[in-house]
């Protein structure tokens, strides 16, 4: 039973329109769409679903309110691959919205689907954007603001050290400035962000199998070596390539599909999961098979066969790149 909201309690607009491909930004706009809506009703229910995958009678029933009126979030994703019936649905909706019932649309933004993104706005649809960030200057504005979110401070030399050490994804970046404010007491210097680096060990190897799975022979060659300079150990390297070639394999043989449906049959997060399904196109079954050995034979090197494991893990490095571009 929904639970009458307070008179400083403001629900969320009935129609929400979310444009970008940032992932995290979108993931955040998401959830914070579902805690106003459950700052007005606690047990307000969110539901997913693709905007290809689901018939507009199906979503007509998900957005007609229940006998109890119980509060609900209805996202419909990649709305810019809706059809015209589903577009007419959401549009339709969106003209007269019910009580305690949001409707998010996530849209990518672009030529695609532009129309139904249009006609939202026409409709007073609440807009938020959420655009990739791909310049240094912005990201480092991502950082200072992750910061001042949890709530601490940072130098800018700090900021210049710590996206050289964790690189360009959000995720990670939000993650680290978390970590960093949480051990530093919120105080975070160029020096903590060193201290913090030379601990990443594990994630460390894990840029160099995203890098090499990329195909990038160069980047991954120097975040190989910049890892062994930090001290990763060898075992760890070795083990990231296999896990982002195993990933790409799994998700490769189960196909294309909604990440969040398959998140739970393959035991990754949805993320993973729509992060190889980009990776795996560049992929042939016989590429990957050739990885997987050379993953193996290098998980054998660390571990005593090789007498410089350093080597060993270039030599599987390159084949890992090689088996993405075979001659």
């Amino acid at each position: 039973m929904s639970s009458a909201a307070s008179p400083r309690t403001r629900p969320p607009a009935p129609v929400q329109l979310i444009v970008g491909e940032e992932e995290l930004l979108v993931e955040r706009a998401v959830i914070d769409v579902l805690r106003a809506a459950r700052a007005v009703d606690p047990e307000a229910e969110i539901r997913r679903f693709r905007a290809s995958e689901i018939t507009p009678g199906k979503l007509a029933g998900y957005l007609s309110p229940s006998l109890f009126a119980e509060g609900r979030v209805v996202v419909v994703q990649a709305a810019q691959e809706a059809n015209k019936e589903m577009a007419a649905a959401i549009t339709s909706y969106a003209a007269e919205p019910a009580d305690g019932i949001v409707l998010v649309a996530l849209h990518a933004g672009g030529a695609r689907g532009k129309a139904l993104a249009d006609e939202l706005r026409k409709r007073g649809a609440n807009v938020t954007t959420c655009d990739r960030i791909t310049r240094a200057e912005a990201r480092a504005d991502f950082v200072r603001s992750e910061v001042r979110r949890a709530g601490g401070s940072i130098s800018g030399d700090a900021v210049a050290a710590l996206l050289e050490a964790v690189g360009s994804d959000l995720r990670e970046l939000a993650a680290a400035t978390g970590q960093l404010v949480a051990d530093t007491g919120g105080s975070i210097d160029v020096h903590a962000v060193r201290r913090y680096h030379r601990g990443r060990a594990e994630s460390s190897g894990f840029a160099v199998a995203d890098k090499a799975v990329a195909g990038d022979r160069t980047g991954a060659l120097e975040a190989l070596r910049w890892a062994l300079v930090l001290g990763v150990a060898p075992v760890l390297v070795a083990d990231a390539l296999a896990d982002a070639v195993r990933t790409l394999a799994k998700v490769g043989a189960a196909g294309r599909g909604d990440p969040n449906r398959l998140a739970g049959a393959l035991g990754m997060p949805p993320w993973k999961v729509r992060k190889a399904q980009g990776q795996v196109r560049a992929w042939r079954p016989e590429g990957l098979a050739v990885a997987i050995a050379a993953t193996a034979q290098v998980n054998a090197d660390v571990k005593g066969a090789a007498a410089d494991t350093g080597y060993a893990l270039e030599r599987a490095v390159l084949a890992i790149v090689e088996a993405r571009h075979p001659h």
